[in-house]
């Protein structure tokens, strides 16, 4: 077949995207599925499979439309999705470029909820101590809608209990897409003035929806971050939203919140008169007791004679002067008695006796010396002549002046006759010189007795 008519893996891949990509049934497809191999990449695309029991399809989710998903996706969760399908060309796979999602059996915003209220529990946000509303606050800030009746009940309110707090509307959308920012906004706006008391934070009723931005993760912080109290009253009694849940303070109805923020004047005037009473009445009763305390000292003896006062003193005194002047005497004996010790030590210890024993000892031990070699000569003489007597003893000549003599034939002494020969000349050693004589006879045999 001729070349012609093969296909490139390209070719054939382009092709078949074509045919995904104008089929009118594969450009809107609605998907039920469990999500797998899902990873969450911060501010990324998304990419994750779909599968069912019997099958599996890759799954794409730009950024754009991940951050519009109001709940988080997990690996496990089963979710309806709408997109198109495609061809990746690159590996020849097909799989689904998701536009949206939602949980399966339950809503987003309910799950987005619920997964949101279980993160800002676990990191304690609902549980950390709250911020005391101050009793009497002179500037109140109102941040909510300004065409809403939120607006006017705070106001009617708040005029009504405690006409002289001064109320500041800070505007903000409590409704669609940007009302969570706007309101982030406001309330650190607030904070960064500082010369607020406490914060309303108020909208009226409505669907999940519509108090949506209450719910949002951005407002939750900004309530749990600020350094002013916040007085959340968002929706009906019914309704519960995150920001309540942070806020240092929930009011069911904007009514009741502007009744938590402030107090009733006329009351707080009728208590401010009674507490003056009683006060006055409690100055006057301590007053009293006081001038009494006074009228008994007035008459004690210290005013009476004032010398009794400093009577014990100066007896004091007198004792312990006694009692310095005894520690001073008997230290000083002590110290005296230290001295003399010292000075005793210091004489046992003192150069010239210890140079004149030094002395004393040279000299020991040099009459020692004298006596130990005099007694070393005389040993040394006697052991000396008693060798000399011995080496005496033993000499030849001692011996040959007893009556003995040897022999020698030419200068060897001759020991045995066996040594000597008819004829032979010898040498006579006689203890005074020597003689010469010839062998005329040789008998063998032992020394016989003179």
């Amino acid at each position: 077949m001729d070349k012609e008519n093969y296909l490139t893996v390209t070719a054939l891949t382009q092709y078949i995207k074509r045919k995904f990509d104008v089929d009118p049934y594969l450009g809107r497809v609605y998907l039920i599925g469990e999500i797998s191999n899902l990873r969450i990449r911060p501010h990324a695309h998304q990419y994750f499979s779909l599968k069912d029991d019997h099958a599996k399809i890759n799954a794409v989710m730009f950024r754009s439309a991940f951050e519009k998903v109001k709940f988080t996706p997990e690996t496990g969760m089963k979710v309806l999705v709408t997109g198109r399908l495609s061809v990746y060309e690159a590996s020849g796979s097909y799989q689904i470029y998701i536009d949206s999602m939602q949980p399966d059996g339950v809503g987003a915003l309910y799950q987005a909820y619920e997964q949101l209220k279980k993160k800002l529990s676990t990191e304690g946000l609902f549980t950390a101590p709250k911020q005391t509303l101050v009793r009497f606050p002179k500037r109140i800030a109102v941040i909510t809608s300004p065409s809403g009746a939120v607006i006017r009940d705070i106001i009617t309110t708040t005029r009504r209990r405690f006409p002289i707090a001064q109320l500041v509307l800070f505007p903000a959308q409590v409704q669609g897409n940007e009302a969570a920012k706007e309101i982030t906004n406001r309330i650190q706006q607030v904070n960064e003035l500082g010369s607020f008391d406490t914060i309303i934070l108020g909208r009226g009723g409505g669907s999940i929806e519509d108090l949506w931005p209450f719910n949002e993760e951005q407002v939750a912080r900004a309530i749990f971050a600020s350094k002013i109290p916040i007085i959340s009253s968002v929706g009906h009694e019914t309704d519960t939203t995150i920001a309540d849940l942070v806020a240092d303070v929930r009011a069911a109805t904007p009514t009741a919140a502007a009744e938590l923020a402030t107090p009733v004047l006329s009351e707080e005037i009728v208590y401010l008169s009674q507490r003056r009473t009683r006060i006055f009445n409690a100055f006057m009763n301590l007053l009293k007791k006081q001038r009494q305390s006074l009228n008994r000292l007035n008459q004690s003896y210290v005013f009476q004679d004032p010398r009794r006062l400093y009577e014990g003193y100066v007896q004091n005194i007198d004792y312990l002067n006694d009692k310095l002047v005894q520690s001073m005497t008997t230290n000083l004996n002590r110290y005296r008695n230290q001295l003399s010790e010292t000075q005793q030590a210091l004489i046992l210890k003192s150069p010239a006796n210890r140079i004149q024993q030094e002395k004393q000892t040279i000299e020991n031990l040099q009459r020692r010396m004298i006596r130990g070699i005099q007694m070393i000569f005389v040993t040394k003489s006697n052991e000396l002549q008693h060798t000399v007597a011995a080496l005496d003893y033993l000499s030849p000549l001692k011996i040959m002046g007893r009556g003995y003599s040897y022999v020698t034939e030419q200068g060897r002494v001759v020991k045995k006759v066996s040594e000597l020969q008819t004829d032979a000349k010898i040498k006579l050693h006689l203890s005074d010189g020597t003689a010469q004589a010839k062998i005329t006879e040789i008998e063998h045999g032992g020394l016989e007795n003179d």
